[in-house]
């Protein structure tokens, strides 16, 4: 088994789990979290390029080979100011379940931004290759788990034997929607993604519909989980409301009620699980208000929104929803992440990798365990 042989990447033995599209390019095929359909929505680059970056989303099959290649052409942001590019990552191996090594992607091409949400200038790379070898021989399931934080054109993949079709799974199927703190980025490897380490603990199939600054409860993300396939769903939402003052408090409440709603539609009995905002130190902040200055501003609904308004917004609709729906839930999203794990959230935002992989263990420990919203018998 030493000749390597070309596998097709669309239409063949491999399965992508974890892309909601696969869209074919020049060179290769781009895995996309978000269907095709919604791109005609976003509301800039920023939310389409995040939606490229792979975050949960892997490539399985069965082989005997024991040598595996993928040619990748991978897309690194490099913004003004920055000393170097966004560090592009590295594919994760596993075998049969278990961790058998990984890989640094190597930089292909470079995005020119003038910051994050900004029209960029592309370089043009040349794709490179990543290269597992000395694998078990036997069958076995494989699963190439792609970067987290750096969009991935597939150009190529070979193997030394054939590959199968895998075996399907039948775990139950997670998806979860949320921020940068659900997309991982800072993460230490795509498998090191906190959704990644709760659904192996848990023994479930995740889709990781996190997104880089863009948890916004856009209308084309709850019609998307509205008709995926789901056992369990959750939605964490609020950090990136807050930081971007997308909504008040007048129209927060009512923003979530439709996001929910949108779900619920395609989905009235799945558990479904809403979380609140892990501890953020930069916006734990109540603004001060002087009446006396202005009376006008210190009418509520006028009010910018805080992390405490909304961990009480999100715990309120949850409570008078489940008064109807029994398998609606509520977590605080301290209890993951909260005052006594700051030291490991270096930017006041974004969880460092020994905080996520904090936040993995807790979430499968308190959602997936005993007593929890998604535990098997609930």
């Amino acid at each position: 088994m030493t000749e390597m042989r070309d596998v097709p990447l669309v239409g063949g033995p491999v399965e992508f789990r974890g892309a909601l599209d696969l869209e074919c390019r020049t060179r290769g095929v781009m895995p996309r979290r978000l269907p095709a359909w919604t791109r005609e929505q976003y509301p800039d680059t920023f939310m389409d390029f995040v939606t490229m970056m792979p975050s949960g989303v892997r490539l399985v099959f069965r082989t005997e080979a024991d040598t595996l290649e993928l040619d990748i052409l991978t897309v690194v942001r490099h913004i003004d100011g920055d000393p170097e590019p966004h560090p592009p990552g590295m594919v994760d191996i596993r075998v049969d379940g278990k961790a058998a090594g990984h890989a640094e992607v190597p930089v292909s091409s470079v995005l020119r931004l003038p910051h994050v949400r900004a029209e960029g200038e592309l370089v043009h790379g040349l794709p490179g290759t990543v290269e597992f070898a000395g694998l078990p021989s036997h069958l076995k399931e494989v699963e190439l788990w792609l970067p987290q934080q750096t969009p991935c054109e597939l150009v190529g993949l070979r193997a030394n034997a054939p590959l199968l079709r895998p075996t399907p799974s039948g775990r139950r199927r997670w998806v979860h929607y949320g921020s940068s703190i659900s997309h991982c980025v800072e993460a230490d490897s795509p498998t090191g993604t906190w959704p990644v380490i709760a659904a192996s603990r848990a023994g479930v199939e995740v889709v990781n519909l996190g997104f880089a600054g863009n948890a916004m409860l856009d209308p084309y993300v709850a019609r998307t989980m509205r008709d995926l396939p789901a056992d369990l769903i959750s939605v964490k939402t609020g950090a990136n409301i807050v930081g971007w003052e997308t909504f008040k408090p007048r129209t927060f409440g009512p923003a979530v009620h439709g996001f929910l709603d949108t779900v619920r539609d395609g989905h009235p009995d799945t558990p479904l699980l809403v979380i609140s905002p892990i501890i953020l130190p930069l916006a734990e902040d109540v603004p001060d208000v002087d009446p006396d200055v202005d009376p006008d501003v210190a009418v509520a609904p006028k009010l910018p929104l805080t992390m405490p308004v909304v961990r009480e917004t999100l715990a309120e609709i949850v409570r008078l929803r489940a008064r109807h729906d029994p398998h609606l839930h509520f977590l605080d999203g301290r209890e993951l992440f909260g005052a006594g794990d700051v030291a490991d959230l270096p930017d006041g935002t974004h969880p460092n990798a020994a905080g996520y992989r904090r936040i993995g263990e807790r979430f499968a420990t308190r959602v997936f365990g005993p007593d929890g919203a998604f535990h098997a018998d609930i």
